[in-house]
């Protein structure tokens, strides 16, 4: 009607507003297919460079800074519970809690191994590198669910952290690590100057890998959820992002891909979790 009429600003409108409709109804479509019970809550994600040395230390804090772009861009409020830096560029290991509806949800597909193909900026050569790092993703499970963790259970270390954060960081004993032993999951932290702030986060993300090894122990009792199994190791990555000699993200579960890498380097990622929730609903 508005182009009949030629009302140039009727049709901006209805443009603007079919734009946001179709925003919400890809929203909607996404929580349609979130049905575990973890799938609401917030998330731990954490990020290990594979081998390689600065290469992947510095590929490891390419995807640190992608997913923390990614929840600013969706209204997610993120807390760094552990962080530590490579003696030159990068991150030796990091993890962060994402809190907001269905973080968890979203994120639980981006668990697996990332593969970057470059030109090394640390190659005096010039040469093309290939970097892995892998990705964990953790329900940030609610107090009401119970997962027991015994005293005799658990070693609790304490040590002094390293890289930034001042002379106190340095000369206190304020980082902490958890060994859990009957599962062999080591945990640390040295986010806070505090040890008890410390100790209780490294006991948040203890319990949150426990209770996804026991969701893990259930889907392995279930044969069709045993055929969709991902393992995570080297030489099996779920997505590859090359940026020579052409450029290029591929995801290898669903075959999604895109040419306009920075875009997701700065955090879009949302035709990824999409095309792989869709994936999984259709198994």
């Amino acid at each position: 009607m508005a182009e009949e009429e030629s009302d140039q600003q009727t049709a901006e409108e209805v443009k603007e507003k079919y734009t946001d409709i179709d925003r919400k109804l890809k929203k909607f479509e996404l929580k349609s297919m979130l049905s575990d019970e973890e799938d609401a809550g917030d998330a731990i994600l954490s990020i290990h460079p594979g081998a390689g040395g600065t290469e992947s230390q510095d590929w490891a804090q390419m995807l640190w800074r992608m997913y923390q772009r990614w929840a600013e861009n969706n209204g997610y409020k993120t807390e760094i519970l552990d962080f530590q830096a490579a003696d030159e560029a990068g991150i030796k290991s990091a993890t962060m809690e994402i809190s907001g509806e269905y973080a968890y949800g979203y994120l639980k597909g981006e668990m697996g191994v990332h593969r970057l193909v470059r030109i090394s900026p640390f190659d005096a050569s010039g040469r093309r590198h290939t970097s892995f790092a892998s990705v964990s993703v953790y329900p940030d499970i609610e107090d009401t669910i119970k997962i027991e963790i015994k005293d005799d259970d658990i070693r609790i270390d304490t040590f002094r952290a390293s890289g930034a954060g001042g002379q106190h960081v340095n000369k206190t004993s304020s980082a902490v690590r958890i060994t859990h032993h009957p599962t062999g999951i080591v945990v640390s932290c040295q986010s806070e100057r505090s040890q008890h702030k410390n100790k209780d986060y490294a006991m948040k993300i203890l319990r949150a890998r426990l209770y996804q090894l026991e969701l893990e122990k259930e889907a392995e009792k279930m044969a069709e959820m045993e055929a969709s199994k991902k393992k995570i190791e080297w030489g099996s990555q779920i997505r590859s992002y090359v940026f020579h000699p052409y450029n290029l993200v591929k995801d290898h579960r669903t075959d999604c891909e895109t040419s306009n890498t920075q875009a997701v380097m700065d955090g879009e990622i949302d035709e990824f979790i999409q095309e792989y929730l869709a994936s999984e609903q259709n198994k």
